[in-house]
């Protein structure tokens, strides 16, 4: 394993957090433009959960990225984000819940990208240390 990734501990870490972006990435796609959602999706609090998973999914890619460009070689990189962009469909798939209740996935979907960004918060301190 080494001979293909030589930091496979930060390979593992990335493409869960990348696999986290790309689920959210499609769920909070899936709500704009915002004029377009069903009825049940229109009210001020679910816009405000939609802008709120928005700017989380922001910081989560663009702090995910620089994980991935700090701790992995170039190659691996980019095979993870591949893999990960053709299945998170399919991941995105299983997360439809039988009660459809915009609001509560929503919800949820905050309190995953917050966790994801104190997991990354926490692992990729030693990354950004490095870099100074």
């Amino acid at each position: 394993m080494s001979a293909i990734e030589p930091n496979w501990l930060s390979l593992i870490w990335f493409a869960g957090l990348a696999t986290v972006c790309g689920v959210a990435f499609l769920i909070v796609a899936g709500m704009f433009p915002l004029h377009a959602r069903p009825d049940a999706a229109k009210s001020p609090f679910v816009t405000l959960l939609v802008l709120g998973n928005a700017a989380l999914l922001a910081i989560l890619l663009g702090a995910t990225g620089l994980y991935g460009y700090l701790e992995l070689r170039w190659t691996t990189l980019i095979v993870v984000s591949g893999l990960i962009f053709l299945f998170a469909p399919a991941l995105f798939e299983e997360w439809r819940w039988p009660l459809r209740n915009t609001a509560v996935e929503l919800s949820v979907l905050i309190g995953v990208q917050v966790l994801a960004l104190a997991i990354l918060s926490k692992i990729g301190g030693s990354a950004l240390a490095s870099l100074s």
